[in-house]
């Protein structure tokens, strides 16, 4: 008989020390492994599964949506960077830089993609000639490089995967609306498969994109109060249009410079996840991105017929649709149990002798650990529903911490007080002045983390400068 492994180790309590937590569950639910290089991790095949899961529900929508995957190289010329000098100057500190071909020195730098804004641009410069080439609706799925000084898994990375989506449009009205459009994708895939509430808006002008007119965000809240920036889309007007001498000939068979648009998602959101859903014994999955959605645990599985059953409820919920497994190793129930709890399994099915007897199952959810008995003859049907109530259960209750951490303020004392027993957002007027809002962070520590679509009226003036306000802002700290 195969030596039984330990039962998994303690996880750090997120009371005691979130950032420890943080790293003990993406160790110990084995989404990562650190390799020798600085802030490159290796995404392990479970940590993978969630990125596919979110890879295949965005790409859907954006071939639903009229767009088309595309590739583009790992290298830019230092020449073709230098063209936009507001998007060089953004990523200038976190640029990889290719100095040596083989043994030979280049004679110009290359650059390790740190977004592609400027391979699009030459490309379209080619392939772009007359107003019936366009609109351009491009994404590229890839990995992209960013010099990071201070590095965390899934959330601050020197490599990342993520999706880069790069359109080219005819009219600045469609151009933005194109913007939005992918900012809704975003926040549907955040709030209906990851379970994640959402504000929506743009960002402030000192928070946008380099070389971007507009910033649009979706910002999520932690756990611990802290706000995440989980996804954004960029208008870019023609800025980089013009930089790369886009034109086409219009419908008058005259010159004109088209309006580009870019957006984005990365395994941030994996971190997002963790950090929105988890608990002292690891991950906790909502169904719908969840890589296992259902484990079946036979109990007693030394006596006859145990695990034959356990095998054919697998086999009955992979025929309904569920992403079932079924754990038949010799470690023991009480192994089984901590490992899939870790790993966030959304649903637990344990299946024993006297349960065959009767004709029955027990679920255990994860995140409430509620235990439901089922008939076998109804399980296929119960088992949908199940995973919805989780599903709508842990947007409730993130939704929930979010309403409980936000807080509204007239003043940067009081901004600062309400923040000081446990972080959190807080909504603040702002007269629209980059040094108002540098005021705000000097003072409280809070960061501008977007101006909400939904406004509310809070005040009638700004609480730094005593001026009339223009916008309802969230503030708050960041990761």
């Amino acid at each position: 008989m195969a030596k039984e492994k330990k039962l998994v180790e303690a996880i750090t309590p997120m009371e005691q020390d979130f950032a420890q937590w943080f790293t003990d569950v993406v160790l110990k639910a084995e989404l990562i492994d650190y390799s020798s290089v600085k802030g490159l991790t290796v995404l392990r095949p479970y940590g993978f599964a969630i990125w596919e899961n979110i890879q295949a529900w965005l790409d859907a929508e954006f071939k639903r949506t009229g767009h088309e995957n595309v590739s583009m190289p790992l290298l830019i010329p230092e020449s073709l960077l230098q063209k936009e000098k507001d998007h060089v100057e953004g990523f200038a500190p976190e640029v990889a830089w290719v100095t040596y071909g083989g043994s030979e020195k280049l004679q110009e730098r290359l650059c390790v993609r740190p977004t592609s804004e400027t391979l699009f641009c030459e490309h379209y410069s080619h392939i772009v000639h007359s107003y019936r080439d366009l609109p351009k609706l491009y994404n590229q799925w890839c990995s992209v490089m960013r010099w990071e000084k201070t590095t965390r898994p899934f959330l601050r990375g020197r490599e990342f995967h993520w999706q880069e989506g790069h359109t080219l449009h005819e009219t600045e009205q469609e151009a933005r609306e194109e913007t939005i459009q992918m900012l809704n994708i975003y926040a549907r895939l955040a709030e209906e498969v990851l379970a994640m509430p959402v504000i929506k808006g743009p960002k402030t002008e000192s928070e946008r994109f380099a070389g971007a007119e507009d910033t649009y965000a979706i910002e999520c809240m932690m756990h611990d109060g802290k706000g995440l920036q989980a996804g954004t889309s960029h208008f870019f007007g023609d800025g980089f249009a013009r930089a790369f001498d886009i034109q086409y000939t219009g419908r008058d068979n005259q010159l004109h410079v088209p309006y580009q648009t870019s957006w984005g998602v990365s395994t941030r959101l994996i971190g997002g996840l963790i950090m929105t859903h988890g608990d002292d014994s690891g991950l906790v999955l909502p169904p719908r991105i969840a890589p296992v959605q259902v484990i079946v645990i036979p109990i007693a599985s030394h006596k006859p017929g145990v695990n034959e059953k356990a095998a054919e409820l697998v086999d009955t919920l992979k025929a309904a649709g569920v992403r079932a497994k079924g754990d038949f190793t010799d470690n023991s129930a009480g192994w089984k149990f901590s490992e899939y709890e870790m790993k966030g399994v959304p649903l637990r099915i344990e299946i024993g002798p006297r349960d065959i007897e009767n004709g029955v199952c027990v679920a255990v959810r994860r995140d409430n650990r509620e235990k439901e008995t089922i008939s076998l003859d109804a399980l296929a049907g119960r088992i949908g529903a199940l995973l919805d109530e989780v599903q709508q259960g842990l947007y409730e209750k993130a939704l929930a911490n979010r309403l409980a951490h936000t807080y509204t303020a007239t003043t940067l004392e009081e901004a600062r007080e309400k923040v000081s027993a446990h972080a959190g957002l807080v909504k603040m007027m702002w007269c629209g002045d980059a040094a108002c809002e540098e005021k705000v962070k000097e003072v409280t520590g809070l960061g501008s983390r977007c101006i909400p679509f939904e406004q509310e009226h809070i005040s009638d003036v700004c609480p730094v400068c005593g001026r009339p306000a223009k916008h309802m802002v969230y503030w708050g700290f960041a990761y």
